[in-house]
This record gives C-alpha cells, structure tokens and sequence, in this order.
C-alpha cells in the first residue's frame, strides 16, 4: 500500500500495532479533507460487529494482531435481539468455540443459563437432544452412541438458547481485553485494493488494513463492493416473525405446525408467532408488514379465525439460498452471511457463521504473522464452503417439505416414519449439530479432520482449557523423546503437552489444529517424520 512504511516478518513493529499511514492514497480515488490526521494500517479491518466478525476479531486479536472492526449500526439497534423471536441455538459445535476459548461460563451467565454458577454446566458425552427438520422434533428417539463420531464428556454438550444481544456482548467485550477497536455508527462505503492493502472508507474517513473480512451479513457491503458472485435459489415463501397482543391465542397450536397452506410456530412466550406463506417471497422488503397484512396471512396459513389485537413488533425473512463462489478475492474474505444466507429452518445460520471465523481467524492470523505455509489461508475456503454448500441444501430439503400440496404432503408422511428411526434421527443431528462434519486432510484415520473430543487429563484439565490461548495443542501422554525433539522447532506455535490423558480412545498422541480440528493422530508409537509432514502443513517452517 502506498505511502507505507514495513519491513520484517511483522511488517517492521510487533504485531498488534499499527504501521504508521501517510494520505494520499494513490489512485485511491478519493480525496480526503487536508489536514486529517494519520492513522494506523491494521492488519485486518472486520466490517461487521455482529457474532461472527466479534469472533473473528476476538481470534486475531488473541493472536496479536491490530485489528479494527467497523460496524454500520448503534448499540443496540436491532430491536430483535433481546426478544424470544431474536434467540438462536448456539449447537455443540458453537459452545466448544467458546468453551475453548474459556467465553463459555461467560456466555452462560450473559443468558441466565441454571448451571452458569459452576463454570460450564454438566459434563455429559451424549447429545441433549437430536434437533428437528421443518420443524419435526425428533426428542425421544434413543440416539446409538456407537454410530456416531467419537466423543468424550464436556462441558459444551447440546445446545444453548441465546440472545444475539447476549452473544455480542460477551464477545465485544473480550474484543476489548484483546486491543481490539469497535467502531459503531461506521459503515462499510467503498473499497481500493493495492497489491499489499485494502483502504476501507465510511464516508469521507479512510480504515488501511492489510486484509479485509466481510462479516456484514446476507445483504454484505463488503461482498457488493469487492465483486464477489453470489448465487444460488430464489425465495418460495415470505416468512414473519412478529411479537403481538392476540386473542384467542389458544386457538394456535404450540410449537412448529404444518398446515395445507405453510407452517407457522407458537413460541412459548405468549404473543411470539413466526408466519411462513409460500408466496414465492412476494412480500418480503416490499413494504413493512402491518397488523391487517399479517392477520390475513396467520389467518389463511393457520385455518383459524385468531385476532391480532396490536403488532408491537414485525420483520418479514425469506427462505432465499445463495452463496459466494469463493470466500476469497485476493486481500479481502468473506465469512457468515455475507458468505452464505438460506432460510432460518433447522437453525444453522449462527452456527455456521461460528465455525467460519474460527477456521478463518488462526489461518489468517498465521499469515499475517508471516509464519503460515502458502496456501494455509486457501484451505479456508475449501474446507468451509463445501459445508455451507451442504447446509443451503439441507435448507432447500426442508422447504420442499413444507411447501403446500399433494407431493409434499406424501413426502411428509414418508419423511415422518424415517424420523422415528435411529438412523434417521442419527442423520438429522449429524447435521444440524455440526458433529458431522469432516474435512478431508488428506489422511483416512477417521478422526483427522474432525473436531477432537474432550480429552482429559489425569489431573482433570480438559484440552479445551488448554487451547485457550489459540495454539496448537500436541498431546504426547507417552512423552517420547524423539517425537519431543521434532516437535521444538514449534514450540511458538505449538504447545506439547506430555501429561497422561484418562482415556485417548486409542489414539496414542495427537496433533490439535487451534480451531480444535485434528490434524494428526501418531498412534503409540509416532513417527517424528509424519509429525512433521503434518506440522508443516497446518503451522509452516519450524524455527531455526
């Protein structure tokens, strides 16, 4: 980037500093007022404060990188997130996230959780529930332990109602801790990229960075300005979710109920209804939804003659799918919704977004440090999109089975036998748990690529205690020597850890990827050389 001054490995300062900025820009194309002050180049810029871009700064920053994030809204300013109709399920996946980044006790106080008093909640092997399709619970059908990819009790087993206002709050503030800088009230306007550096502008100021990463969501700034293809499937139906004062709300059924016409659902706080009409998304942003609009349509869709006496609050969605090509063009990412959107059903959208930024932030972070091998950030994108690929299918699946009409009504009754099976109840919490995803390392023992469960050790520490600084993490129980003397040449990036481990479910040592994906598993009697091979791969070059 014109104008400024690097050299070495950190671009000539410790990283989480910013490198001194001179304006002009050249071939910015923008000019700013004379006399503005210069500012610092950060090594990333995060358009986007919600969940996913306060991860992702949390994990940089945890790495020592300068981080900025802009953010287009106020405190507070969604009147969503603090209402039931603005809650999530964070799965097992998301609490190990936070769990392994010592957030959860954090995250469970910030939501009233029962167990937030005694750090994490019980340590249990066996999911809480299996989840639901298109709103078909699946609580009691026994789940087979066996079938399903090993696992160790943790604290971050099920799931977890939150609020998005909760999630963001704990995160903004380790953000903080962290040297991270929230900017609200400072949208994403225009981008130049230079070989060496983006220059993000909110109106007339000007936010340098090395690396820019659209976290702005399903209608992103940053993926409109940088160019990126977005495609995928049209909306079938206009969902809403409203918070009103209803008469006769018992005429309404509680939970998720399909009906010839759509679904709606009755939350369990009264007065919180979610509308889903198969008008081809018609509706949706073509003019906000008013009490008569949304009693017609909860009337048709539910068969009742129920009365919305007031609408306090009403937004409308749509089961749109649609993803990015690539989550990469050249120094500017995508991660979240502003990489992939699809309708609310199965609950996947949070979710997804989590895994993103952890398998982004280390990745990137390594590469801003100048530590990572080539083309670790590119693994980014082919491991993460073919997993968003699969959920915008499984979102598109639960559609079809909704939608109005004899076809659908046929698959329905299908559909519902298979769920009361264990395989087919198997099958939905592999997918909406994210428990079954795999990246394909490139080696077929069957835990590489997948999330490690939760050793122990024989003193009581779980391994996600000790990945709470955002390395590497090498279990070596046996403590062997030769294995010990390759792993040295990583000791900044990897931490070896030659404790006994209560139970290893036979994999002898194994090698942790930050984003707590296994990344190697030696056996009882390792092999420095695969050690190696695999060490290089994930966490580059050892030091001298």
């Amino acid at each position: 980037m014109t104008g400024v001054t690097r050299t070495g490995a950190c671009q000539g300062r410790a990283c989480g500093t910013r490198a001194p900025y001179q304006w002009p820009v050249a071939g910015s194309g923008h000019d700013l007022d004379d006399g503005k002050k210069a500012i610092g180049v950060d090594d990333v810029v995060i358009v986007g404060a919600g969940p996913v871009g306060l991860l992702l700064a949390c994990e940089l920053g945890l790495a020592g990188c300068s981080v900025t994030v802009l953010e287009r809204g106020p405190d507070g300013g969604n009147p969503w997130r603090g209402v039931p109709l603005g809650m999530r399920g964070l799965d097992a996946g998301s609490l190990e996230t936070f769990h392994r980044r010592g957030l959860l006790p954090s995250l469970r106080a910030a939501v009233g959780a029962a167990d937030a008093d005694d750090g994490g909640g019980p340590d249990v092997a066996t999911p809480a529930r299996a989840g639901h399709f298109a709103g078909i619970m699946l609580g009691g059908v026994e789940l087979d332990e066996a079938a399903l990819p090993p696992r160790l009790p943790t604290p971050a087993a099920g799931w977890l109602m939150v609020h998005l206002a909760d999630v963001e709050r704990v995160l903004a503030r380790r953000a903080g801790e962290l040297g991270v800088r929230v900017l609200r009230d400072t949208p994403g306007t225009a981008l130049d990229r230079t070989d060496d550096g983006v220059l993000v502008h909110s109106g007339d100021r000007g936010f340098p960075a090395r690396w820019v990463v659209g976290c702005d969501g399903g209608r992103s700034t940053v993926r409109r300005l940088a160019g990126f293809d977005f495609v995928g499937t049209e909306p079938q139906f206009t969902g809403y979710v409203l918070h009103a004062r209803v008469d006769d709300l018992d005429k309404l059924d509680p939970g998720f109920t399909l009906t010839p016409q759509g679904m709606y659902l009755r939350m369990p706080t009264d007065g919180h209804l979610g509308i889903m009409d198969f008008d081809g998304g018609a509706f949706d942003r073509s003019h906000p939804p008013t009490a008569g609009h949304l009693q017609e349509v909860l009337r048709r869709v539910s068969g009742t003659d129920v009365t919305l006496l007031e609408v306090w609050n009403a937004s409308s969605f749509t089961d749109r799918a649609m993803q990015a090509t690539t989550y990469r063009r050249g120094r500017v990412l995508l991660a979240g919704d502003a990489a992939h959107i699809h309708s609310p059903l199965g609950g996947q959208g949070l979710n997804s977004g989590v895994a993103d930024a952890l398998n982004l932030g280390w990745k990137l972070a390594a590469t801003v440090r100048g530590s990572a091998p080539e083309d670790l950030l590119d693994t980014y994108d082919r491991e993460r999109h073919p997993v968003a690929a699969g959920v915008l299918d499984w979102s598109r699946a639960q559609v079809a089975f909704i939608r109005p009409g004899p076809q659908a009504a046929a698959l329905q009754s299908v559909v519902r036998d298979l769920l009361t099976t264990p395989d087919g109840a198997r099958q939905v919490y592999l997918r909406t748990s994210g428990a079954g995803v795999r990246h394909d390392l490139g080696d077929d023992h069957p835990m590489v690529g997948r999330v490690a469960p939760e050793f122990r050790l024989a003193d009581g520490t779980l391994l996600g205690e000790l990945m709470s600084t955002g390395s590497g993490v090498l279990l070596d129980p046996r403590a062997d020597p030769a294995l010990g003397a390759a792993a040295q040449g990583w000791s900044d990036r990897i931490r070896r850890v030659t404790a006994e481990v209560r139970d290893d479910l036979g994999t002898g040592t194994v090698l942790v990827r930050p984003d707590g994906v296994v990344a190697w598993v030696g056996g009882e009697r390792p092999d420095p050389a695969t050690f190696g091979r695999a060490a290089r791969r994930w966490f580059g070059q050892p030091s001298a």
